[in-house]
């Protein structure tokens, strides 16, 4: 990356308040997101990608906390007030949610949904404004004008989602997360929806953070993806070089487990993901590791480039030690016994 990152993630952490403690569902994670760029963020249900999601754009109920710096354009927003990181947000940040049907109000009609979403940050447009502005999107996501006045019930899943990515479009922002964008949608509605996330970049320059658990999704269409585990980013980098040459273990179990043509088994992880109230020591994978080594389990590996060097803006990052076997000791990698593994804790 040569340009300043649209979003510069150092350290953020986000946890949530219960009565067992602290759920560290974001632990240190740290990315950058360059403009036009399309990042894809995969793991596991309940590995923080939504919480990171909602993070970034101040989103978070009011149970929990953020730590660590979080810059667009430079602008640290983890510093900012409440009021200041509204402003912020629609014009400058957006986000696209999952099922739009829980999102959009079935008493309001397109057209309402898109004059209250303007007159909130743009009070002073006039309405021949507002409905040019709004068309103009629209056609762009492939909704004809003769939907304008139609309510959500009327519109198929597909076409529903198009109207949120819309309602996300039309404030010109620079930085979208969309979360979950395909889910629940058939193949070809899939496809028609990545071909308009490909469209925001060219079209608008607009850089996107996108979360899903469809690895064939985060191969069409990002230019870097990052992996995530328990509340950590594991591995990061170039998609296709992730996906040609997975470092991590955890990314080659999640390769290994994706359906194709030529499948004829099921292949799963062992053991379930971890309780981020109390994770494992070290490294949080280690137990459900095929090549978790003595090391793993008693210090949390460093997030480094594949070159050997420091994590740095852009570099393609790893966060394991059986990458980096010539840091270890020879007592530091030897392989953890299986029963170890067998009576490890399970969320």
């Amino acid at each position: 990356m040569t340009k300043q990152p649209v979003i510069d993630a150092t350290e953020l952490r986000v946890w949530y308040g219960t009565p067992r403690g602290s759920v560290r569902a974001v632990d240190g994670v740290s990315f950058a997101v360059a403009p036009g760029e399309i990042l894809g963020l995969v793991g596991e249900s309940g590995c923080g990608k939504s919480t990171l999601g909602r993070a970034l754009l101040g989103l978070l109920p009011p149970g929990a906390k953020m730590d660590g710096n979080l810059l667009y354009k430079g602008e640290n927003l983890a510093a900012m007030s409440a009021k200041e990181r509204f402003a912020r947000r629609g014009t400058d940040l957006a986000m696209i949610f999952q099922e739009p049907l829980t999102r959009l109000n079935p008493l309001m009609r397109v057209s309402e949904h898109f004059t209250e979403t303007l007159r909130v940050h743009h009070p002073k447009l006039k309405t021949a404004d507002i409905e040019a502005r709004s068309l103009e999107v629209l056609r762009l996501i492939g909704i004809p004008p003769s939907r304008w006045k139609a309510y959500p019930h009327e519109f198929s899943g597909g076409m529903r989602q198009r109207l949120m990515i819309a309602l996300a479009l039309v404030l010109r922002p620079a930085f979208v997360v969309a979360d979950e964008p395909t889910t629940a949608l058939d193949v070809l509605v899939e496809a028609q929806i990545i071909r308009i996330l490909h469209d925001l970049r060219k079209n608008f320059d607009t850089s996107l953070l996108l979360i899903t658990h469809n690895l064939g999704i985060i191969a069409e269409t990002c230019d870097r993806v990052a992996v995530m585990y328990a509340g950590k980013i594991v591995e990061v980098g170039d998609a296709r070089t992730v996906f040609r040459d997975p470092q991590h273990p955890y990314t080659r179990a999640l390769l290994q487990s994706t359906i194709t043509l030529g499948t004829d088994g099921l292949h799963s992880i062992p053991g379930a993901p971890p309780d981020l109230v109390d994770p494992p020591p070290g490294c949080h994978f280690h137990p459900r590791c095929p090549d978790a080594m003595a090391v793993c389990r008693q210090a949390e590996p460093l997030l480094l480039a594949r070159d050997g060097g420091p994590s740095r803006v852009g570099s393609d990052d790893v966060a394991c030690w059986a990458a980096r076997r010539d840091l270890l000791t020879a007592e530091q990698a030897q392989p953890l016994e299986r029963e170890e593994l067998a009576v490890a804790d399970e969320a």
